[in-house]
Formats: C-alpha cells, structure tokens, sequence
C-alpha cells in the first residue's frame, strides 16, 4: 500500500479520446466449458500421453487454437460453476462477488441489478452482443416450468441480445431440455418489464447444417436437442450473421458460448446416435470405464462444435472464399470454469494434470483451468507473446471483464478485482501489477502470490484473532511453493511462519471470513453542497431483494464493502468533504457538466482498497489529510 499525503489536488477535467478507432477493435469470441480440467487438452498433458500410447481425449480442434494462439498455463477460474461465472461477468473474486457458492435458489443467487457485466459493457461501447449455454441465475427452485421471479439478473437485463440460455442451474444437470430460454422473442408484458418466451428445444427448429461430428440431422436424433447441439448451432448462426455485418459497417460483435459439456450427466451423450464414432478406432477405447468413454466423447463433440465455429471466422458463408474472413481481428478465448471432476475420466484420462483435487476443491486441481487464447491481428505481431507458446503468467476468470472492456474503447466498473490483460495482448500501454490472486471455496479460501500459494481452512478462519500471542502456524493451513510443488505435496507452512502470517492477513482482509452472500454493495452521493461523507443521510442505501425476500441490505454510512460514485450531476461545483476515516472497495468521484470536488482534510483519510478513480470532471484535493489504496489511484 502506497499512501499519498500532503497538500496536493488532482484534477481530471477533460474527456480523453477513447483508444482505438471503431474500425480497429476486434471482435471477441468467448468459448466457455464446464468442468474440464486443466490438463484436458493436448498442451496440457493430452498430447504426451497420445505420444506414449496413453489414453487421450481427441481436442483437434482446440489443439490448432493453441498451436496458433497462446496457451495459458496458470490461468484461474473458481471451485464451482456459479462463483465462476459471477466472477467472470463482474470482475470481482468470489470474496466480494455475491454468487460465492453454488445454491439451487437461482432467485437469491444472481448478477444484481447494478452488477455491470461483460454483456452490459460490451453493449455500451456498440457492441453486437450473443450469450449461448449454461447461464444458472434467475428462476425458481421449480426444476419443470420454473417461474421468472428475479428478472435483473436475466441475461437480458445485462447487455445480451441474442440470447439462447438454460436460466436454471440445476436443470443445466441434464442435457436435454425440452425448453430453453431465448432471446429475441415474442413478448409478454410481466411486472412493467419484458419477458421472452421459452423456446422448444426441438432438433427440427434448426436449420440444416453438415452432419459432421455432432450427428444432429441423422434419423435417429432425439427429437428434444442435446442442450449443447442447440447453444451451438445458435453460436454459429451469430457469426455467420455478425461476421457479414463487421466486414459490411465495422460494427464488431461479442459471442459468449458457454458449453454445458462436460459437466454431468455423463450418460445422456449415449443417447445421440453413433455417440463414440470419433473413438471407434482408438484401441484404448474398449478397456475403458463407461464414464469415462461418455467423458471424452463430450468433449470430442464439443470440440467439434468449437471447429465449426472457427471456421465460420474463417469462411463466414462457407463458399470457399475467404476474403469475407473475420479471423484476423478476432480475440478467441477458450476457458474452462473450474477444474474437472473426480472419477473415472480423470483417472483413466489424467483430465486435471496431475493437479491435486477438482472441482470443489481449493486445491490446482479445482481452480487452475485450460486457457488459450488467439488473436492474429496483435498477438505476436505487436505483443511479447508467440505463437504456440505457453505463458506461465498468473491470470484469473475475473480478468476478462476488464481487457474485453478496454479493448472495446469502455471504461471498466470502477474497483473492480480483475486486471486488464490488453497490454499483454497487444503490446500497448502498461499493464497494472496485481499482487496476488484470491479464491474461495466452501471449506476455506487461498490467496496465490507469485510463487507461494496459501490456503487457508474454514476451521483454522474461526480461530483467527486480532493479535496472535504466538508464531506457531495453527491447524487448518497449508503452504505450498507452486513453482517447485505444482501438485501441492509438500506443506511448508512450519517452516516460513511469517510468511504465512503476512500472507493470512492479506487473504483474511479480502472478506473469505464472510458467510455465502457476502458481497460488495452500491451507493451513490446525494448530499448537497459542502456536505460530509460520514453522513449517512448523504448516501443511497442498498437493497437487493425479490419475489419479497430481502436477501441483502446496507445502509449508514461509507464501509469497506461499498463500491461507491460522488457525482455531480448539477450546474454548478459542488464538494463533498472526509471529514472522518473513509474505507470503501471502490470511489469514483465525477462531474456531468460541472465539477465535483472531493476534498480530504487535515488529518484525515480515505482509504479506497481497490481503487480510487477521478473521473472526468472529478477533483481531488488533500489538505494535509491521507489518500491510499491497496491497488490504484487512477486520474
């Protein structure tokens, strides 16, 4: 923490030009999985067993992704999938975000009203934009015709256009639906908002595509579409559209395709008419588990899939003429949500690498996550990556939000966990310093710092005390030095106490002690004139509630939890005063037409823990008082 004291004002008073021309910023493919380990694709370990002979899942298509792109391997996602996704679409790790565990209550669970996400800010900034698969947030416990009861957290109130979706976490258990929710659609008026109507899930919808390794137009499909068959075919239709649309207007799209595969249940792809035909001449394939045949042949499939849709880059039309390509100015992002499951397939197939644990687990092999990326038109070219290589940077779930952001010309959501990786990407600009990486899980929490990886259990999180009487490191905690212990055998937390003591508190003051639902909260200024931020009357409250549950509310006065916005939104300046210690998450201070004056006094000090942003418009000024911030002061 670098604190700033003394006598000093900063002044942001002019609308900057947004980087980049229209013309120059790409369009962005995100293809997301469930529950396939890190070591599921050839980079990662798929490929040397296949050189030994070994049982190994068939990924041609993301293997020539990595081959042209750069595979990450020490990338992050979450334990479960809904922590997963709340990260991926805020920005913010599972100890600030609200979705912190998996609940079946899609209702409470949710991306909040003033969540801003991928969607949300993709859309803004001009975006086309597409959401495909497992979404998990917004209906009822009710597994057959759950009702719409928490329309904020819709995919449509967050900047998705084109939506296909399974809303109801649970029900993204099976693979065949017989009702999806989409996006446009016909309408109902519903509480003075929009509803779209469930679609059927019937194979016979779809148009015609190649028959290819997904068998969808053989005589013996089911007439109710494998879940991930529809996402797929619906992704694909997107780019085809979209991608004519970029080369005709410039107007650049955002395709999110989150695959059910593989998560269980394993057994429905036996349903699908000649299921294993990718394996029919791998001699291994005989011996293996029945788990483990289905396990791969999902993920075959969906890798199949995954081809089709790079390809329609390529060759949008599929008239075998590629000036219409939109391949070179396209980000594709491969990721997998959390870790793979224990079982059969890992066994048998190694899925998580020799990671220890999976999903649920706090340990690499529940949180580290396959993760490539491609993008012709800068990566290599501009930037110090290379093609084919692996990177051994540390980058997390929660990163995408902010580079799709920048990269798009928008502003990112102010106090926000995640870093942008666009420097990286492009070679451009400076990239911020994140010191450390947080996850949480059911039974405890870690905190990964460059080499060292601590974990701390929910039993040792009750016997923490303010002062310890003693160095002696207690039950319950684990450290491990990934760098020599990738597979996190050796526990060398006796010996490097103060290690961990620095590195607990670090992860401790992140908020991981909190119960499920614990989350940063949102609060505007509406005092007047020369008014104090101690007030709490000068502050909105917070309520997050529906179906008339009140699941959260924060009211009072500035905590450390609230991400909060002083703005003027007037003719003339106005000043807000701390004239008492402020800790907040995250303060934007701004002005619409006038300026909007923040003003620390002597002796004072504010504190914004991820980061204190002057806008446009936006004055700070110190008057002998103290400024800090765990992460970043941004003018």
């Amino acid at each position: 923490m670098k604190p700033i004291t003394g006598l000093f004002t900063l002044f942001c008073l002019l609308s900057l030009p947004v980087k980049g021309l229209t013309a120059e910023r790409p369009n962005i493919l995100y293809l997301y999985v469930d529950d396939m380990g890190w070591g599921s694709i050839g980079p990662n370990g798929q490929a040397a067993r296949r050189a030994k002979g070994l049982p190994a899942v068939l990924t041609p298509n993301l293997d020539q992704l990595a081959a042209s792109g750069i595979n990450f391997t020490r990338a992050y996602g979450a334990t479960v999938c809904s922590p997963a996704r709340s990260s991926q679409q805020t920005g913010f790790h599972q100890g600030h975000t609200f979705a912190d565990r998996n609940d079946p209550d899609n209702a409470k669970k949710a991306i909040r009203a003033d969540d801003l996400t991928m969607g949300d800010v993709l859309s803004s900034a001009g975006y086309v934009t597409g959401y495909w698969g497992k979404w998990g947030y917004g209906g009822t416990k009710a597994l057959k015709d759950p009702e719409l009861v928490n329309l904020e957290t819709l995919p449509t109130s967050h900047g998705y256009s084109h939506v296909l979706a399974e809303l109801h976490h649970v029900r993204a258990h099976t693979f065949f639906q017989p009702t999806l929710w989409k996006a446009p659609a016909n309408k109902l008026a519903l509480g003075g908002m929009l509803r779209s109507l469930n679609t059927l899930n019937d194979h016979r919808n779809n148009p015609a595509y190649p028959d290819g390794a997904s068998n969808h137009n053989h005589p013996d499909y089911p007439k109710t579409a494998y879940c991930d068959d529809s996402y797929a075919f619906a992704t694909l239709d997107f780019i085809r559209a979209q991608a004519k649309e970029y080369k005709k207007s410039g107007r650049p799209f955002f395709a999110l395709f989150a695959a059910q595969i593989p998560h269980g249940p394993f057994g429905d792809i036996a349903q699908l008419p000649e299921w294993d035909r990718a394996y029919k001449k791998e001699p291994y394939f005989a011996g293996l588990k029945p788990q483990s045949k289905q396990w791969a042949a999902m993920v075959t499939r969906i890798d199949a899939h995954i081809g089709q849709i790079l390809a329609a880059l390529e060759d949008p039309d599929g008239d075998g003429d590629r000036t219409d390509s939109v391949s070179r100015n396209t980000l594709v992002v491969f990721q997998s949500d959390n870790g793979g499951p224990s079982g059969n397939s890992n066994q048998e197939f190694n899925g998580n690498g020799g990671l220890r644990g999976s999903k649920g687990s706090i340990h690499e092999g529940g949180i580290r996550v396959p993760t490539i990326m491609r993008w012709p038109e800068k990566i290599h070219a501009a930037s110090s990556l290379n093609a084919g290589a692996d990177s051994d940077k540390v980058i997390d779930v929660s990163d995408l939000l902010p580079t799709f952001a920048e990269l798009a010309g928008g502003p990112v959501p102010v106090g926000i966990d995640g870093v942008s990786l666009a420097p990286l990407l492009t070679g451009e600009g400076r990239s911020r310093d994140r010191e450390f990486l947080i996850h949480e899980a059911g039974d405890g929490a870690s905190i990964i710092r460059g080499r060292h990886k601590l974990i701390l259990r929910s039993a040792a999180q009750k016997k923490i005390t303010k002062k310890r009487k003693t160095s002696t490191v207690r039950q319950g905690i684990e450290l491990y030095d990934l760098e020599k212990d990738r597979a996190e055998k050796t526990n060398i937390a006796a010996k490097h106490p103060a290690l961990v003591q620095e590195l607990e508190a670090m992860l401790v003051a992140e908020r991981v002690m909190e119960p499920a639902g614990f989350a940063n909260s949102y609060h505007r200024w509406t005092g007047a004139d020369d008014a104090s931020t101690a007030d709490a009357d000068n502050w909105s409250d917070y309520v997050y509630a529906n179906a008339g549950i009140t699941h959260m509310k924060d009211t009072g006065a500035p905590q450390s939890s609230w991400t909060a916005v002083i703005e003027n939104t007037g003719a003339k300046m106005s000043r807000a005063r701390v004239e008492k210690k402020m800790n907040v998450l995250g303060l934007e201070v701004r002005g619409k037409t006038a300026v909007q004056q923040l003003t620390v006094e002597a002796g004072q000090e504010l504190h914004a823990r991820n980061e204190l942003r002057i806008a446009n418009k936006g004055v700070l000024s110190v008057q002998s008082g103290r400024v800090s911030s765990q992460r970043w002061l941004d003018v």
